[in-house]
């Protein structure tokens, strides 16, 4: 990517220079080739996984009054369960994060009835740009463990992986540490990261996804600025703050329609994650009639 501060960049110009760091890049790449995402499970886990199921973008939710997760990459095996986010910037909270998602994980697959001994081996993967531990690893790996004997382990299958891409010169093992220097720099520096930045090139010349991405863009920058522009105002009345709201709802649905994510939009428009999904359920009943 070139050097440019992507904050001035228009959509066009963040759709030429995205790379497979950006969070919508790596989802496509990823769901649409599941023999590659199994390929780099395998080179981040150092384990061999039999098959991965594909799920869309999962949104999660074990209760509609609970908040609802959704996953970037989310993929079974036989026996195990896949987590796998890109974070670009260290938001403070990742690691209840992986703690939440991991819960749902287990609440969502294991169904009434069933034996604990039934849940999946779960694994909550996150790629990290900035060291959000600040020890200097390339990884961080998490299981829980006796603290009176940290040589006993509880065993209870969930694992939480932190891999730190400014960090790859740390990692030993070879393919992950060229894949993370890839998540930096774009460049190949083994076979699978040549294949990586070759599906890549191929997905920015998908113009549904092209199109889906800058509306998304102009969105979001309308929304900030619309947002910047009512900081300014004091005393809102709330009859002024309810005709915002109809414009968080115009805008969320037309987003919707363009394939936009849930949490995406409750977050730029500023909506209840319930009433974005009380409008996706409306706009997928009326075109059932």
């Amino acid at each position: 990517m070139k050097n440019t501060d992507v904050k001035n960049l228009t959509p066009e110009e963040k759709w030429e220079q995205a790379t497979i760091a950006n969070n919508y890049i790596f989802y496509k790449v990823m769901h649409e080739n599941p023999d590659v995402c199994k390929e780099l499970l395998e080179i981040l886990l150092e384990i061999k996984i039999d098959r991965i199921e594909m799920y869309q973008e999962k949104e999660v939710s074990i209760d509609y009054r609970k908040k609802a997760i959704r996953m970037d990459v989310y993929a079974r095996g036989k026996d195990r369960a896949f987590d796998l986010e890109i974070q670009a910037c260290d938001t403070g909270e990742l690691p209840e994060r992986a703690r939440y998602y991991q819960g749902v994980m287990d609440v969502e697959q294991l169904n009434a009835g069933q034996d604990f001994k039934s849940l999946n081996s779960s694994y909550v993967i996150f790629i990290c740009i900035p060291d959000i531990f600040k020890g200097g690893l390339g990884r961080y790996t998490f299981e829980n463990l006796c603290l009176e004997n940290p040589e006993i382990k509880l065993n209870d299958r969930a694992y939480k992986y932190f891999f730190i891409a400014r960090n790859y010169d740390k990692l030993l093992n070879e393919q992950q540490k060229a894949f993370m220097k890839c998540m930096l720099s774009n460049e190949s520096s083994s076979t699978f990261t040549e294949k990586i930045i070759r599906m890549v090139k191929n997905a920015k010349l998908n113009t549904q996804w092209r199109n889906s991405f800058m509306e998304f863009e102009r969105q979001l920058a309308y929304s900030f600025r619309e947002g910047k522009a009512e900081g300014k105002a004091e005393g809102m009345e709330l009859g002024k703050a309810e005709g915002r709201d109809e414009k968080a709802v115009e805008a969320s649905v037309e987003l919707l329609k363009k394939g936009i994510a849930p949490e995406i939009i409750a977050e730029c428009e500023k909506l209840p994650m319930e009433k974005v999904l009380e409008l996706e359920e409306e706009i997928k009943k009326e075109e059932l009639c």
